[in-house]
């Protein structure tokens, strides 16, 4: 259950981002508002062709199209409201719902009205009812708490319904009314309950998605305080101890103390080639150690990684530091710049000119977002220049964003 739970939370969060890249929930976000206003405009060109179908007079007519006028704008006007509302972006629109709810119950005392006076025929007035509630139905129903807007939701089919049957509706008619108002009516209501459910849930993976790249960035941190912690810890606290020695020697005027500040000396010499190592990367920067955190790091992000290690296990010690280094500084450009990144591909690969190929792929934005951005690549391209290696970016066509660290290796060495 938890693999296929979360086999289906890769599927959503890779659908929203291939929906429309970083700024996929924004613009889902507006796809739907947009999405709500035309149902509106759906209600209304349903409301023209009964017009136009209708045996009514002229006056009759244009009653309906005034009311069915005032309905279509008011709903437009609450499903947008009311989304918003429902993510967070604006008060809850009761007065608004008030007026929807005032205005559906006229425009059905019209048709009712209509039906009583032989003005229209009762097919007519079944289908009238029918489309006015089943659009009726979504707004109230997303503006509102849920057992508040079920209770309004039901409220009016009722009272709308009744009138009808007291009109003169009968017989299979009413039964076909209230069947197909029964069926619509809730269907309505939820389907734009779920659409706002929808448009929340995909903003709050989103964040999530944030929040989590940002814990990956920090996680790697601390493990370089760590390193940094393991190197200089224990070696200060030696220089500290050697030196309060020292002094307390050369206070006496013993020659020893000249010794302990040439071993204070050595230490100090020692822990800055130790700190030289570890922020340059030679320390830790082995390329199996580096592929392993690269996955590791990605997937806490919510990245999907792929790894193929090629021959990895058998290039020189120095090409396997160049490239674990190149690793690093690449997921880290992922993590930090390839915003929407939602998979990332990593390969060793052997060419056949005689070299060695790392390239690591991502879809998102770019992962090298220039000079002067904290990217590490101009320093990555110049420590691979000291191992005879090239690095190259390139954005493809489909949106893939690809890094390329090559280095000369022939596979018989």
């Amino acid at each position: 259950m938890r693999s296929m739970s979360g086999t289906m939370s890769m599927s959503v969060e890779h659908w929203v981002e291939r929906f429309g890249g970083p700024d996929g929930p924004e613009r889902y976000r507006r796809y739907t508002l947009g999405t709500v206003v035309f149902l509106a405009l759906t209600e209304a060109a349903l409301w023209a062709f009964w017009i136009a179908t209708s045996e009514a007079g002229t006056l009759e007519l244009a009653l309906v199209a005034a009311v069915g006028t005032v309905h279509v704008a008011v709903q437009g006007l609450l499903s947008r409201a009311a989304l918003l509302h429902y993510l967070g972006a604006g008060p809850r629109p009761v007065w608004m719902v008030g007026l929807y709810a005032a205005v559906t119950v006229a425009m059905a005392a019209l048709g009712c009205a209509l039906l009583a006076a032989g003005r229209i025929h009762e097919g007519k007035l079944a289908s009238y009812l029918v489309w006015l509630l089943m659009y009726y139905a979504g707004p109230p129903m997303l503006a509102l708490p849920r057992r508040a807007g079920a209770a309004l939701v039901a409220a009016v089919p009722v009272v709308a319904l009744g009138a009808a049957a007291a009109s003169g509706l009968s017989g299979e008619t009413l039964a076909l009314a209230i069947g197909a108002s029964l069926l619509l009516v809730p269907f309505m209501a939820t389907a734009l309950r779920v659409s706002g459910w929808s448009v929340r849930l995909i903003e709050e993976l989103a964040r999530a998605r944030a929040t989590q790249a940002r814990l990956a960035v920090a996680e790697e941190r601390l493990r370089f305080g760590r390193d940094l912690h393991d190197v200089l810890g224990r070696n200060l606290a030696v220089v500290a101890l050697k030196s309060e020695f020292a002094v307390e020697l050369a206070r006496r005027g013993r020659e020893e103390a000249v010794a302990q500040m040439e071993e204070v000396q050595r230490i100090a010499q020692e822990s800055q080639r130790e700190i030289r190592a570890v922020v340059r990367g030679y320390r830790t920067a082995d390329l199996h150690a580096e592929l392993a955190g690269a996955r590791s790091v990605l997937e806490a992000a919510g990245i999907d990684c792929r790894i193929e290690n090629g021959p990895a296990a058998r290039l020189p010690e120095r090409t396997q530091t160049a490239l674990g280094w190149v690793v690093r500084e690449g997921t880290t450009n992922v993590l930090r710049h390839a915003q929407g990144a939602s998979r990332c591909e990593v390969s060793v690969r052997a060419t056949v000119a005689g070299s060695v190929a790392l390239l690591m792929e991502n879809d998102g934005a770019d992962a090298d977002p220039g000079p002067g951005t904290g990217s590490g690549l101009p320093g990555l391209r110049e420590r691979l220049a000291e191992v005879d290696g090239t690095l190259a970016t390139e954005r493809r066509p489909d949106g893939i964003f690809r890094l390329t660290a090559r280095i000369p290796w022939e596979a018989g060495e």
